[in-house]
């Protein structure tokens, strides 16, 4: 599994919540509405998720190991710390 393309769609200022972003996956599949977070220590990738009837949230899509999350997430925050750079030039 590749990461072809990373899209950042929005960039917020406040909250925890960083950005928006779309991934394509092997030129073949595009998942939107990943998260990047601000977490206590460090940035992460939230997968995207809905609303359940409960009132909580549920992945709608997820990584099955941490080396899949990890194949999503470095270039996600890769293409968000470009995006933000290139915003202070």
């Amino acid at each position: 599994m590749t990461i072809t393309n990373v899209n950042i769609h929005n960039i917020f200022t406040e909250g925890k919540l960083k950005a928006v972003a779309s991934i394509v996956i092997d030129n073949f599949i595009e998942v939107h509405d990943i998260k990047v977070v601000q977490g206590t220590d460090r940035l992460f990738v939230g997968m995207p998720s809905r609303k359940t009837v409960d009132g909580g949230f549920a992945d709608m899509v997820h990584p099955i190991f941490a080396g899949a999350r990890e194949i999503i997430e470095v270039p996600v925050l890769d293409a968000y710390a470009a995006y933000v750079a290139q915003m202070t030039e």
